[in-house]
């Protein structure tokens, strides 16, 4: 019934999607975090949101809306008319999120929990360099290191990680090609566990404080210094998202529908100008350096069934 795919997001500045200024206690503009880890989320409205109105932007408001649902009409009786939206879009969560290590000097740091979201969204179409499907390999255990790091412990602000194993960890990167390192490279990375995951991340967060002067002092204008979390640049994030089919209006376009090939799919719906791949902005505060990423849509031909 649906064309299912994923997307992968890769931070080029610092990320804010979450509270505006003034509407938190203690003026901290806090970020969306998952429940369970409490790492940093993107929520699906928030990409949805930028989608829609980049393909507005470029395909006019009638291809927006036939791919992203109508606004609420009123019928004849002054009920709500709603349009269901083609496309479903989940939020995105982290893969992997760098950190700054001395001596390395960026770790990226993961945990089972992250990884096995990845594997669910990701696990049938992505391979090792084995052909091992990713859904069939195991989760590294905690405390696993890449192979290029070569240290027993890895130090970071608040003790050191003691490292139990290591292992080829590419297969777990959604992307190989990152900051500059050669694109294949094993990227320094390490698995931690699941309960410590919530504090590394507190670690890693860029936070930033901002204010607003007042026109005739240097002085903070009434309620207009607060700070800023964001997620720091080099995070990766996935979400999955699913494609409904157009209505069969009549057999001629349900024989085009059901012969459409994936490539097809990917031409009718353009999330960006340029296709399925490029830069993209998310969340807030664009205008002072946040929210730039790349964004990867991630749509395998041997896996999409048509309907």
């Amino acid at each position: 019934m649906y064309n299912n795919g994923y997307a992968i997001i890769e931070t080029l500045a610092p990320l804010h999607t979450g509270a505006t200024a003034g509407e938190e206690t203690g003026n901290l503009n806090l970020i969306f975090r998952d429940q369970f880890t409490q790492t940093g989320i993107i929520p699906g409205s928030s990409i949805r949101g930028r989608l829609r109105a980049e393909m507005e932007n470029f395909a006019g408001e009638k291809t927006a809306n036939d791919w992203y649902g109508h606004p609420i009409n009123k019928d004849s009786k002054g009920s709500d008319l709603q349009f269901e939206s083609r496309v479903k879009i989940e939020h995105a969560s982290i893969v992997w999120l760098p950190l700054f290590a001395p001596g390395q000097p960026i770790v990226w740091v993961s945990c089972p929990r992250l990884l096995q979201r990845y594997q669910r969204i990701a696990g049938e179409f992505v391979q090792d360099s084995g052909g091992t499907l990713l859904k069939h390999l195991e989760i590294p255990d905690a405390y696993t290191a890449s192979e290029t790091i070569e240290d027993s412990q890895v130090f970071f602000n608040f003790g050191f990680v003691t490292i139990k194993g290591r292992q080829d960890l590419s297969p777990w990167f959604p992307l190989t090609n990152m900051m500059g390192y050669p694109d294949g490279q094993q990227l320094p990375a390490i698995v931690i566990e699941n309960k410590d995951m919530a504090i590394i991340h507190d670690m890693a967060l860029y936070r930033q404080s901002r204010v607003a002067l007042r026109d005739d002092q240097k002085v903070a204008a009434n309620q207009a210094f607060f700070n800023v979390e964001a997620l720091p640049e080099g995070t990766l994030l996935v979400f999955p998202f699913a494609i409904k089919p157009p209505a069969k209006s009549n057999q001629k376009s349900a024989e085009n529908d059901a012969n459409s090939t994936p490539k097809a799919v990917t031409e009718k719906w353009q999330p960006l100008v340029e296709g399925t791949e490029g830069d993209i902005y998310l969340g807030g505060l664009e205008s002072v350096g946040f929210g730039h990423c790349y964004l990867t849509i991630k749509l395998p031909e041997s896996k999409i069934k048509n309907s």
